[in-house]
């Protein structure tokens, strides 16, 4: 495969600093006025059953600001610059049975904040804080009950007013800040994110090699094997825990989007399709990797699978600096199109020429989901995928009918990529036996994905490290 605009940067192993996260506040306190306050709490801890919780991963918006991982925690932002964080206190008999609490005597020295206090005061001073405010600022629709607790605490100043206290008239969503901010990866983020991609591709890799040597073997071999490799992989190099639920679909169960790795079967002959990534520090990867599981392609599925990955390369050089955000996927859609007229998966005494198809959106029997999304913290990251400063300009704005839906839809200026920028890439075709289908595609599902960090020429692709090309999928299998 030729990606003349994509290349690898060797990983390195950052070093973490609390000034990483002051800095990140301090940005969050400019963007809020000198008279505006934020508040980020953490996620909350979820009960799994009776007597087990779901493990706890720290709120994405939080983690970048503090860099702190503990549950029971929360962060106000004032806009003069000041932070304080609000912590679960020292509690020796807790500790025995939870763990290490950093306590808020020690807060301040080891994340960088000014002042921190016991959790349960929280109710208690944030009415203070919030007094003589013109806005408050907090994430909305993402902590459930928050809303209501704001409300409470703006009903406490309220109660002052006699005193001529003042309370804020403006709640504003914090995520239009910080989604900003998110979107543009820094050189740690990014470093962290290279970590991440490679841990997944050395996952990738194991679960091929597994797959072919339990075949050749006479093995059973089913879903949850490989997807035991992935795990395996992920947590001996690091990673916390998987960014998502791992997609591990083997024959037709590949041509299900959101599938989960089950305890199907898989035969020899069939295609595997590999869904996923790992988290590391707080940072997703996000690959696919579609495979034979005895290590040799059919031709059929050889031919679906060059089609897809020729998709693919023209995603890779439509993704750079200054283009849109949309134009990875209509690069896809095109090569696409004409790919599937090709090989007879849609007739063109019927759907007519490339360009018919496109418009008509005749693909989407095929191909239905977008090319990519923005990655980072979440695996599907914040982020606007509309430009913003475009916006405001009604001639970029159209209004179109969809040919499949007859849905009206208003089309705004997509998103321009700019340096830091991180997305995937990830064309894919899903072949189910329908009319017209010739039957030896039936059942094919091939995706393929990869994380790229845009450049100022095009894009590194991160995760490169597990094969794409067919052929070096095969010698990699045959190992």
């Amino acid at each position: 495969m030729t990606t003349e605009n994509a290349t690898q940067t060797p990983i390195k192993t950052p070093v973490l600093s609390a000034n990483l996260y002051a800095q990140r506040r301090a940005a969050v306190a400019r963007a809020l006025g000198p008279r505006g306050l934020a508040i980020i709490p953490t996620a909350l801890e979820r009960q799994r059953n009776r007597d087990s919780d779901f493990l706890f991963r720290a709120d994405s918006y939080f983690y970048y600001l503090t860099g702190f991982t503990e549950p029971h925690a929360c962060l106000v932002i004032t806009g003069d610059g000041r932070s304080t964080l609000w912590c679960q206190p020292k509690d020796t008999e807790r500790e025995i049975w939870d763990g290490f609490r950093l306590g808020p005597q020690a807060a301040p020295a080891f994340l960088g904040v000014d002042a921190a206090h016991p959790m349960g005061s929280l109710d208690t001073e944030l009415p203070k804080m919030l007094e003589n405010r013109e806005a408050v600022f907090y994430p909305f629709a993402i902590h459930q009950g928050l809303e209501s607790r704001v409300a409470g605490w703006l009903n406490k100043v309220r109660e002052r007013v006699r005193y001529g206290a003042l309370c804020p008239e403006k709640q504003l969503d914090l995520c239009s800040i910080l989604d900003e901010m998110r979107l543009i990866k820094d050189a740690h983020e990014q470093d962290t994110m290279r970590r991440a991609a490679q841990i997944s591709a050395k996952a990738h890799v194991r679960a091929m090699q597994a797959s072919a040597a339990r075949l050749r073997a006479g093995q059973d071999l089913r879903e949850y094997h490989l997807d035991a490799e992935l795990l395996h992989e992920f947590r001996i190099h690091g990673s916390q825990y998987p960014a998502y639920s791992s997609i591990v679909a083997g024959g037709a169960n590949a041509c299900v989007l959101h599938y989960r790795a089950d305890a199907a079967p898989i035969h020899d002959g069939d295609l595997v399709l590999i869904d996923a990534g790992c988290e590391l520090d707080g940072y997703a990867s996000d690959i696919t990797r579609t495979f034979p599981a005895n290590g040799r392609f059919t031709g059929p599925q050889r031919a679906v699978y060059d089609l897809v990955l020729a998709s693919q390369e023209a995603a890779v050089a439509a993704t750079k600096a200054g283009a849109r955000f949309t134009d990875p996927h209509e690069a896809t859609v095109a090569v696409l199109s004409q790919g599937l007229l090709d090989l007879g998966l849609l007739d063109k005494n019927k759907v007519g020429s490339v360009q018919d198809v496109i418009d008509s959106r005749a693909y989407f029997q095929f191909y239905m989901h977008r090319t990519g999304h923005w990655l980072g913290m979440d695996v599907h990251d914040c982020g606007s995928y509309v430009e913003p400063s475009e916006l405001n300009d009604p001639s970029l704005v159209s209004v179109r009918k969809d040919p499949l839906s007859g849905e009206t839809i208003t089309q705004r200026p997509s998103r321009l990529l700019r340096p830091g920028m991180v997305l995937t890439l990830e064309p894919g075709l899903y072949i189910r036996p329908a009319p017209g289908v010739p039957e030896q595609f039936h059942d094919i599902g091939i995706r393929i994905e990869d994380d790229a960090i845009v450049t100022a020429t095009g894009c590194e692709l991160i995760s490169r490290d597990v094969p794409v090309v067919a052929s070096e999928i095969e010698a990699l299998m045959r190992a």
